[in-house]
């Protein structure tokens, strides 16, 4: 997203990111690890391994005590929620931390189900990851009408006219997600929440898949609610969430009665994990410091994370051009999703595959041997895998890749299916 501050798309300093990330030193059976995992969980920096474990050596305490770890606890909670609400675009108290995204989105559900019942629906879609399914799905029992926006299996990507006349006066919710965590494409979100506020309804979205790859603007997208999940954008395991301050306020959450009823702390369940959100501060830093150094000329932490991402998509739009073409030329694999480059605007680079003759976990396990860390199965895209019929087959074989990949793991990789496909022959 250019601004006046970014003249010129920055430029990645590739080998200062992977320096910072000790992870990547690994070997498997000789081979160099190459992680390429990314959708299921990324790696982290060293400062985010040493936030966390400073706050454990120097600041271990709850918050709200008289003293001074306590004090200090209760500082470092403030700065990682300001660091959020920047990385975001939203305001602090919009800011919302719980142990990963399914917890924060049941409690949100539970909140606004108190309010809905017979003759109400929700939207949600067949390309989601089911924590932004299920937690809807289960407002059923009070009888609201769960609705289905379908795909287009061809390029696996939302069918619009579908989603669009399936909004109307008795919608209340519309879930989901902005990228698909199993074939990668990149939902309209921005015309998805038009759609919805048009029709008086919330819009909620999973951005969990699509926070390491692309920027996160909530304020220009205009959503109620957006989740994310640290652990998929360099950080630890936490989820966070995004709510709109009048919707925070306003819906009564599930909570214990001493939990004070001020936003955004009434919506945190239970004492918080303190480390790691020393940890979500620091993987924030990552991409200041990562903006600040492909283009100096940021001056504050939000232009920064801006220019971060511009770097970060040119790298990735390099990976994603590479290996859909390589792909395309193996024999007997069927690639999901969106394959022409004109439309790589609408994809990130997570790649669903099935090879004729191989099964997802038989060559997830070849692969790994090798020191390639795929995953294989539904990835929780249940509802995607159930549409495509390769639910009851293994699913697919799932390649992620992040801005800390390179072309040669990606040659290696198509090298090695390549050698797999040819040994079976």
């Amino acid at each position: 997203m250019p601004t006046t501050e970014h003249a010129v798309a920055p430029t990645l300093d590739f080998h200062t990111v992977r320096d910072q990330f000790p992870s990547l030193a690994q070997t498997v059976n000789g081979y160099p690890a190459a992680f390429l995992d990314g959708p299921g969980g990324t790696q982290v920096p060293q400062r985010v391994i040493d936030a966390i474990t400073e706050y454990l050596r120097r600041d271990n305490a709850n918050t709200g005590g008289a003293y001074a770890t306590s004090r200090h606890t209760d500082a470092m909670i403030a700065g990682a929620r300001a660091a959020m609400a920047d990385f975001l675009n939203c305001g602090a108290d919009e800011v919302v931390f719980g142990p990963n995204t399914t917890s924060l989105t049941f409690a949100i559900s539970r909140a606004i189900g108190r309010d809905l019942g017979p003759g109400d629906e929700i939207l949600v879609t067949r390309l989601d990851h089911d924590a932004n399914v299920s937690p809807w799905l289960a407002l059923a029992e009070r009888g609201v009408t769960i609705r289905w926006a379908e795909i287009r299996e061809p390029d696996c990507t939302l069918d619009m006219t579908d989603l669009a006349g399936k909004i109307g006066p008795k919608t209340k919710l519309v879930a989901v997600g902005y990228a698909s965590n199993a074939v990668g494409t990149i939902n309209p979100v921005k015309e998805i929440v038009r759609l919805a506020h048009a029709a008086g309804a919330l819009a909620y979205i999973d951005a969990v898949h699509y926070a390491p790859h692309g920027l996160i603007d909530v304020a220009a997208l205009d959503c109620d609610f957006l989740a994310c999940s640290t652990y998929k954008f360099f950080g630890p395991h936490l989820g966070v969430l995004y709510g709109k301050r009048e919707h925070l306020q306003r819906l009564k959450p599930y909570k214990v009665r001493p939990n004070t009823n001020a936003i955004p702390n009434c919506w945190e369940w239970g004492t918080l994990n303190h480390e790691c959100i020393a940890g979500i501060a620091a993987c924030v830093e990552y991409f200041d410091e990562l903006g600040r150094r492909t283009n100096p000329a940021a001056t504050t932490r939000r232009a920064a994370i801006v220019a971060a991402y511009e770097a970060i998509h040119q790298h990735e739009r390099g990976l994603i051009e590479r290996i859909v073409r390589g792909l395309t030329t193996i024999p007997g694999l069927k690639l999901y999703g969106i394959t022409d480059p004109a439309r790589f605007n609408e994809r990130c680079g997570t790649f669903a595959v099935r090879i004729e003759g191989h099964a997802p976990l038989e060559l997830a396990i070849k692969l790994g041997d090798r020191g390639f860390f795929t995953w294989d199965g539904n990835y929780y895209a249940l509802n995607l895998t159930e549409q495509l019929d390769v639910e009851k087959t293994g699913g697919f074989l799932r390649i992620g890749l992040v801005h800390y990949n390179t072309l040669e793991e990606v040659d290696r990789l198509l090298e090695a299916l390549r050698e797999l496909v040819t040994a079976s022959g």
